[in-house]
């Protein structure tokens, strides 16, 4: 085999090497983690998201215990993906959800729905590190839980909920969001930002919980028909309250659709007496 020969065969090699490696990398960047990203395709991502089903996942909570996704099915619940490290937006994000989520324990009942924080940087997130982020933002809630998992779990977790993150120089770089899911574990709205006004969280939750599509046939589906529409939010007072004018307003449209029926029924009956044949 000649020089030129040899040293071709070396180029050829060094070149399948390389691409080799670039496959690997681009095979490794899957997960939520190595995905790059803009806001607007981090966004695009999020929304498509709406209507999966998330998937089986196994964490622990701030004590080490395992709890697993399908303990909190049944009701609706709030996950939110942080890292403990973050100085900025996720604890911000944490704080607002906080104030939300305490006017909708006031408005539907604590038991009524789930808060989920999960830490997404798997190496620091800890359940003692979650625990202590948690009473650093003096959240003591009953249905509120902060959960840790393994890398495996946070990247499918991530994709269920169309929830984009990348690593970088300061931490990680992601979208300020909340993710909303029904009782069936189906992912029903996004919040994004990290200042949103309560009725964000709470008008899904009454959606949820009441029922906009509700069953008029019973007692029950009536009553929360009627709390789905007449429990307002009152932004001086910063909770919700029953609003006994729609409620009234809605019994009087009645009783004057009533009115109106029965003058025309009678008048429709005496229109009908004075031309009948003797």
């Amino acid at each position: 085999m000649s020089g030129r020969q040899t040293v071709l065969l070396l180029i050829v090699a060094f070149a399948a090497v390389l691409a080799a490696n670039g496959m690997s990398l681009a095979e490794g960047n899957t997960n939520g983690a190595a995905r790059t990203w803009d806001l607007k395709s981090a966004q695009a991502f999020s929304q498509a998201a709406i209507g999966n089903e998330v998937r089986p996942a196994l964490f622990r909570n701030r004590r080490g215990r395992e709890v697993r996704l399908a303990d909190y099915r049944g009701k609706p619940v709030i996950v939110n993906l942080v890292y403990t490290a973050c100085t900025n937006s996720c604890s911000v994000i944490v704080e607002i959800l906080h104030r939300s989520v305490v006017i909708a324990q006031d408005t539907l009942g604590g038991d009524k729905f789930t808060v989920l924080t999960v830490g997404f940087d798997t190496r620091n997130d800890t359940p003692a590190r979650m625990r202590a982020f948690a009473t650093s933002r003096s959240i003591r809630l009953a249905n509120w839980h902060f959960l840790s998992a393994d890398q495996a779990t946070i990247d499918r977790l991530a994709n269920d909920l169309g929830f984009m993150y990348r690593a970088s120089a300061g931490g990680f770089e992601h979208l300020a969001q909340t993710t909303i899911i029904d009782s069936k574990g189906k992912v029903y709205r996004q919040i994004y930002g990290g200042d949103f006004w309560p009725p964000t969280v709470v008008e899904p939750l009454k959606d949820l919980i009441y029922g906009r599509r509700g069953n008029l046939a019973s007692v029950s589906g009536i009553i929360n028909r009627i709390r789905l529409f007449c429990t307002v939010y009152s932004s001086g007072a910063e909770r919700y309250r029953f609003d006994y004018g729609i409620f009234v307003a809605l019994i009087v449209g009645f009783m004057c659709l009533g009115t109106v029926g029965f003058v025309l029924v009678r008048a429709g009956i005496r229109a009908f007496s004075s031309h009948r044949p003797a």
